[in-house]
């Protein structure tokens, strides 16, 4: 069963200065690698997706919240909330 849904996942390239970097989130969308970065903090988010031509860009941020109550023991008592806004698809040129 868990081989199943890694194959839905993709694999998305954070791009700096449009270079690729050696940081590569994995989701089924470009939405949940965009939370991964922004958790991160990034905010000028660009995500090349492996394997296509498109480049998902993001602009994101990120805050600190009170975790839940019933948090596993590891978990702090703060953690990092990301929101990301999608500004547009681009594609890169051949």
């Amino acid at each position: 069963m868990a081989e199943e849904n890694d194959v839905k996942k993709k694999n998305f390239v954070l791009l700096e200065k449009g270079e690729d970097t050696n940081v590569v989130f994995q989701s089924r969308q470009p939405r949940g690698a965009a939370l991964k970065a922004a958790s991160r903090g990034h905010t000028d988010i660009r995500l090349r997706e492996r394997g296509t031509d498109r480049v998902h860009v993001f602009t994101g941020s990120r805050e600190k919240a009170v975790a839940p109550s019933d948090r596993p023991k590891w978990l702090p008592a703060a953690v990092w909330k990301a929101k990301v806004t999608k500004v547009g698809v681009e594609h890169l040129k051949k």
